[in-house]
């Protein structure tokens, strides 16, 4: 699993790294939301299901996972595999709100100054990075997305 981590990872870092180009190329702009904000995050979500469904029919976990309290939580992670899937989960979404981050910036005409620090507090911090990008007006009432 750690070379699966590793290769996520550096699939991740590449990923947000042409998100942050699309911002200021025009001609990065179709070609790296395609790759980074839909096919990236469509290979995690593909290994995640795999990841999911060899953990639960085939795991080394205790069987003792669920989602009525923390500790229930916990136990699902205590095999690899779901460990795996957890962090490509996380991946997976972040990416996907870094593209719409972006997109929308763009095309709301918001400057790549206002842009980058919403998308990387999306990189490191998720939830954080979205506040800030609808913060910013990027989500407008009445819009559906």
């Amino acid at each position: 699993m750690d070379m699966w981590f590793s290769i996520a990872n550096l699939a991740t870092l590449c990923g947000w790294a042409l998100l942050i180009a699309t911002v200021f190329s025009e001609r990065l702009r179709a070609p790296g939301w395609a790759i980074a904000g839909r096919w990236l995050p469509a290979a995690f979500a593909v290994t995640y299901l795999a990841l999911i469904a060899t953990s639960l029919w085939g795991g080394d976990g205790d069987g003792g996972g669920g989602f009525d309290s923390l500790g229930s939580v916990r136990a699902l992670f205590g095999d690899d595999r779901a460990l795996m899937a957890g962090w490509l989960h996380y991946l997976a979404f972040d990416l996907f709100v870094g593209r719409w981050i972006a997109e929308r910036g763009v095309a709301r005409g918001r400057s790549p100054v206002l842009l980058i620090p919403a998308m990387l507090l999306t990189f490191l911090l998720g939830p954080v990075g979205l506040l800030a990008a609808l913060l910013l007006g990027l989500f407008k009432r009445g819009e559906a997305g």
